[in-house]
């Protein structure tokens, strides 16, 4: 069952919406098929008229099947060709109209199921378009049949089924253009939840001020790194970074500018780092730079890169003119060892290298 439906709709999601309103169509005029047919067994229908009327309408439905099912398609504004179908399944009813005689009621549940098929696909727009022409051609039919068969279809009551259609054809455009504000809000708000969503995630892994990853985020990512590492036999290089003097800028120039030199230097030090690099702010003026598939001696030299890059860097934050030093300690993880004892680690190496005097990287035994 599954491989023919597949065979059927496709395994594209987009195709496979498109192509079931296009067999749902099928199936319903198809189902007028059918009702033709007992009008015909009835005596109320010519029978070869509506044989020929059933191969053209099918056969129309699988033209438009197959331009879908095949991609083609595609190609046009509306590959679903929803309007298109639309247009087709009342030209079909209007000619079931003029044959069916006393039996011609039957076809105005039909035109109101095709509208709704319409409804929550079609823009306001097009339903209007699609309004205006079914008035007109049920409106040019229903004349027509007056004008040339009095006695089948009394003039007074084409009339009223005239005002029937016209009067039915403007509220399914109303009823359209309200669905269609409804599908609007609900887009907006799916759009808003999902926006929120994403804020809400970046707020969880985010660090606030420098817009690097968290320590929480940090944590997690370590210890995804660690258990790969397990299974590869690979090692990584963890690094914790510290500003020198901050807290003297605080005290010299304000909090702002501290601030603005802890974003400067984040930001630079993100531009610097591999790609496959997770730079993350653990607290305070400390960061942690984790190197995948890295041994100590490649990563000291990425450090020294990125201690000489940031040392040179001049933060301009108002009048002030800011420049500051970078200490950091670095471990490579042992295997055997807990990422929290890699971490302890490049700790000490980091207050090695602040107890020389700072503006120097300690590489941890």
């Amino acid at each position: 069952m599954r491989p023919l439906v597949d065979a059927l709709l496709t395994h594209d999601p987009r195709q496979r919406e498109r192509l079931s309103q296009a067999l749902l169509a099928m199936a319903l005029l198809a189902a007028g098929v059918l009702a033709m047919h007992y009008f015909v067994a009835i005596g109320q229908a010519d029978a070869l008229a509506v044989w020929w009327w059933s191969g053209v309408t099918l056969a129309g439905m699988a033209v438009f099947y197959g331009l879908i099912r095949s991609g083609y398609s595609r190609r046009w504004a509306e590959p679903s060709l929803t309007v298109p179908q639309m247009l087709f399944a009342l030209s079909s009813g209007a000619v079931a109209y003029a044959l069916l005689g006393a039996g011609r009621g039957a076809v105005f549940p039909v035109v109101m199921v095709i509208f709704m098929f319409g409804l929550f696909v079609a823009t306001p727009a097009q339903m209007r378009w699609v309004s205006l022409y079914a008035v007109a051609l049920f409106g040019a039919v229903m004349a027509w049949c007056a004008a040339s068969q009095p006695l089948r279809y009394p003039p007074a009551v084409e009339l009223g089924h005239f005002l029937l259609v016209a009067t039915m054809m403007p509220a399914v455009s109303i009823l359209a253009a309200r669905l269609s504000l409804i599908r609007q809000r609900s887009r907006q708000h799916r759009a808003e939840l999902a926006q929120a969503l994403m804020r809400l995630r970046e707020q969880s892994t985010r660090d606030e001020l420098t817009g690097l990853i968290n320590r929480r985020h940090l944590e997690e990512l370590i210890e995804q790194e660690h258990q790969r590492c397990v299974r590869s036999g690979q090692t990584f290089c963890i690094a914790v970074l510290d500003i020198d003097h901050l807290r003297g800028v605080n005290e010299a120039h304000g909090r702002s500018t501290g601030d603005a030199v802890l974003r400067a230097l984040a930001q630079e030090a993100a531009r610097q780092v591999r790609v496959s690099d997770v730079l993350a702010r653990q607290a305070g003026d400390e960061f942690v730079l984790m190197m995948p598939d890295t041994r100590a001696a490649l990563a000291r030299g990425g450090l020294e890169r990125l201690h000489e890059k940031l040392g040179a860097l001049r933060i301009l934050h108002g009048p002030h003119v800011v420049h500051v030093g970078l200490s950091g300690g670095l471990a490579e993880h042992h295997a055997g060892e807990t990422v929290a004892q890699t971490l302890d680690r490049a700790h000490a190496a980091r207050l090695e290298a602040k107890l020389q005097g700072g503006g120097r990287i300690v590489t941890a035994p």
